[in-house]
């Protein structure tokens, strides 16, 4: 982390006694990407960039395009000369300089993308022609558009045409390209360990037995995490014991920069991860947020790693992964993630009793554009999520909202 420790002591801790105070999701935001460092760089081929975020700026080092191409397939002529008729004294294909300049009542035919002749300053569309008894080409309309593009009209030398901190997509692989820049400058990638505790997990090839449950929540997380391109490891299930829960943090705190840990965080007898954390040098910064899924969201650094310990139920962690670890991992590269979202009028009122926090409901938009909830039983309902559009906030305090009233959701998208 540039040699700069996560545990920095410049934020504010909410702790009192054994617990923190819950505290809204924006400070618990501010504070965690307040402990973000950014990564080390390394260079990639062309082929490897996609995904990846670009650690410098990039400039262009020829204009582009790199001379006047034409843009249609045609015949390049003077268009003092129109309509006509025109000698044609060359054809030009793309990739082949012309041999002649155009001269008064001649003309070249020309592909796309060739390069425009001497004395040409325009390139009329072969649609737009015929072809005389002495193979002299005659324009048939009134008026032609240029149907030039000229050098550098685009981008010229020098220029920069791509700023460090972007995610790489394919638009960008091409930028890159004709940029010349075939080993872009890249943020390293994350070490992430996933890892589920709890004596009742098993995992997804096991039948449950008695009091059993599948390891949903790793898989989940690992899907969700890889889509940041970061390097994710799977450390398996920790025991509800102090001593398994040591070992192995003391394990994957100095083999990742960060640790993800589902389950344990909550008030139970057995929610011994935030006592792990704690006992292995961990500064705990928050431990509850005000957000419905996702109270007991844990938050820790220390001088080599952070750690979100994240809630058992899958809704709640994957609502956590979107908007407060992914994030965090992208901050760690360098670039400003925020998830996909979009504004959608309320298709019927919606009430609520409890209002202590703000809600993440999740919700189906109809053929009016128009959203609302859908059959959901709680932070364990992962099974809700494959039908739904996203997820609609309800602010803190608010207790009904009327029908067509504008609701901002958070898009359940893939993002990788």
């Amino acid at each position: 982390m540039n040699g700069a420790p996560w545990n920095n002591g410049n934020t504010v801790n909410y702790y009192v006694g054994k617990r923190f105070f819950m505290i809204p999701f924006s400070e618990a935001l501010e504070i965690t990407l307040g402990r973000a460092r950014t990564l080390g760089s390394t260079t990639v081929p062309l082929s490897e960039a996609a995904g990846r975020v670009l650690a410098q700026d990039v400039a262009c080092d020829v204009d582009m395009p790199p001379f006047n191409k034409s843009a249609m397939d045609g015949y390049a002529c003077r268009r003092a000369d129109l309509p006509g008729p025109l000698k044609v004294v060359e054809t030009i294909q793309a990739g082949k300089p012309p041999e002649k300049p155009v001269c008064a009542k001649e003309c070249a035919k020309i592909m796309t993308g060739a390069m425009v002749p001497e004395g040409a300053d325009c390139v009329i569309m072969v649609e737009h022609t015929q072809t005389n008894e002495d193979g002299h080409v005659v324009f048939t309309r009134e008026s032609t558009a240029t149907n030039i593009c000229y050098c550098g009209e685009d981008v010229k030398a020098g220029a920069t045409v791509l700023r460090r901190g972007i995610r790489i997509a394919p638009q960008h692989i091409a930028v890159l390209a004709a940029a010349g820049c075939s080993m872009p400058l890249v943020a390293q990638r994350p070490r992430v360990a996933v890892v589920a505790t709890g004596d009742e997990l098993v995992e997804p090839d096991t039948l449950p037995g008695p009091s059993q449950i599948r390891n949903t929540n790793s898989h989940q997380i690992r899907a969700q995490m890889e889509q940041t391109g970061a390097q994710v490891t799977y450390y398996g299930i920790g025991a509800d014991t102090l001593s398994a829960l040591n070992t192995l943090i003391q394990e994957i705190q100095h083999e990742n920069e960060v640790l993800l840990l589902s389950g344990g965080v909550s008030m139970g007898d057995y929610d011994l991860v935030p006592q792990a954390l704690t006992e292995n040098g961990f500064e705990i910064l928050f431990d509850a947020i005000a957000m419905k899924p996702g109270k007991p969201t844990t938050f820790a650094v220390s001088e080599s790693a952070a750690c979100f310990g994240l809630p058992g139920n899958p809704v709640s962690t994957f609502v956590q992964c979107e908007i407060l670890v992914k994030p965090f991992l992208y901050a760690l590269m360098g670039h400003t993630y925020r998830p996909h979202s979009s504004w959608h009028p309320l298709a019927e009122s919606f009430t609520r009793k409890k209002t202590e926090r703000e809600a993440w409901i999740p919700v189906m938009v109809d053929d009016n554009d128009a959203i609302c909830p859908i059959s959901y039983h709680g932070s364990a309902h992962i099974a809700a999520l494959c039908d739904a559009y996203g997820f609609m906030t309800v602010p803190q305090g608010v207790a009904s909202i009327p029908e067509g009233a504008m609701m901002r959701v958070m898009l359940i998208v893939p993002t990788g």
